[in-house]
């Protein structure tokens, strides 16, 4: 596999959307991702798109990772969704301590991480690192990993609250099934569970240095890909989904308003507002695409000539334009329905499966445009930033 490229990548997920389609209505019944589907991204290479090359990764720019991923949501958003966020894990743990990444990756390099990055955890320092117990939502394909990272907050009298991510292994936690949603369904994202979990120090990554991008992984794992900021990399791993997914409801509007005649006799490829809806969420998904590509372009830019990211206006404006992408989405997903008439609202018109799975995607903190949108305006306006997941 020395000789995958990015095309090749991006094609294999094209691959793959006809089945991930064919899957869909299992995918959702199961509320999990189905495993031949997992086994399928395995075998593709998607999961190294960011890993070290020290574990069989290809070390490639972010920009292929996402093109996977859009691709990959125009057959199934589930299914592309859990790639985004176990996909990111690879290039996370690159910032750990290098003990952490071999103790994932020593024995078997095909070794999944889940997540849930809120700060549940009830930390407790003890000799040699942390006694780490809470209860932790939206672990998204956490059926599909061994290893997860879980959010904490570390308290020290008289300093604000540090925040790190811990890694723990499966043995350690426990995984509840509440997972009973109106969209995402397949993304099984369930709630975890740790009792009294010993995690040492080297297994804990500082939220700070995500975001000064000086990380303890560093000067071990030197690629330019690793010397990105933690919240500009991650937030594109839950709103790009998205993007593919307006693209499948597009394809599917477009080859039913091709042939479609309603009941009155009108054919839907004459009405204006099915012209209208297919022309802007086009425009939009296009937008969309090159204003992530050309953000990361920047980015991986400037740390090739050897820049440090400190524009922070810069970093903020990139964080608010990955924060629209799902309301943006969101909207013309809900154009396009419109436009279906009465037909959009059968369960086995799949239209509706890409718009719901959008809607459950904009309830992701990280996709929040309002928050991060005022940001932007108040720095521009000359107020200080008040986010450092940047």
């Amino acid at each position: 596999m020395t000789d995958v490229t990015p095309e090749i990548l991006v094609q294999r997920a094209r691959d793959m959307v006809p089945r991930l389609k064919e899957r869909a209505e299992q995918c959702n019944a199961d509320r999990k991702v189905p495993d031949i589907t997992v086994q399928e991204m395995q075998d593709a290479g998607f999961f190294r798109v960011l890993q070290p090359k020290k574990y069989g990764g290809y070390e490639m720019d972010p920009q292929v990772f996402y093109d996977v991923c859009m691709t990959l949501a125009e057959g199934c958003m589930s299914t592309a969704w859990i790639y985004g966020v176990i996909g990111v894990h690879n290039w996370q743990i690159a910032l750990f301590d290098p003990r952490a990444a071999e103790d994932v990756f020593g024995k078997d390099s095909n070794t999944r991480i889940a997540s849930t990055y809120m700060p549940k955890g009830q930390v407790k320092v003890v000799d040699g690192g942390f006694q780490f117990s809470g209860r932790w939502g939206f672990s998204s394909g956490c059926d599909h990993a061994d290893w997860i990272f879980l959010g904490g907050l570390i308290f020290k009298e008289g300093q604000p609250p540090e925040y790190r991510t811990f890694l723990l292994p499966k043995s350690d936690y426990e995984i509840v099934d509440t997972w009973h949603v109106m969209g995402l369904k397949g993304t099984g994202s369930k709630d975890i569970v740790v009792k009294d979990a010993f995690v040492p120090e080297y297994r804990t990554h500082k939220g700070i240095d995500g975001f000064t991008c000086n990380s303890p992984g560093n000067a071990t794992f030197t690629a330019d890909l690793y010397k990105l900021p933690f919240g500009q990399i991650f937030v594109r791993a839950v709103s790009s989904a998205a993007i593919g997914g307006l693209q499948g409801a597009l394809d599917t509007f477009i080859d039913f308003a091709k042939v479609r005649v309603g009941d009155m006799g009108n054919k839907t490829s004459e009405q204006p507002p099915a012209q209208k809806a297919v022309a802007e969420a086009a425009m939009a998904v296009d937008e969309m695409k090159l204003v992530l590509h050309r953000n990361f372009d920047v980015l991986m830019g400037k740390i090739r000539a050897g820049e440090a990211l400190t524009d922070m206006t810069e970093r903020v404006h990139f964080r608010a334009q990955a924060a629209q992408v799902v309301d943006r989405c969101a909207q013309h997903a809900y154009a396009l329905f419109s436009a279906c008439g009465g037909r959009g609202i059968f369960t086995d018109f799949p239209l509706h499966r890409y718009l719901l799975d959008i809607y459950a995607a904009r309830g992701h903190y990280a996709n929040n445009p309002d928050q991060f949108g005022r940001n932007y305006g108040s720095v521009v306006l000359g107020r200080d930033n008040t986010d450092v997941f940047l």
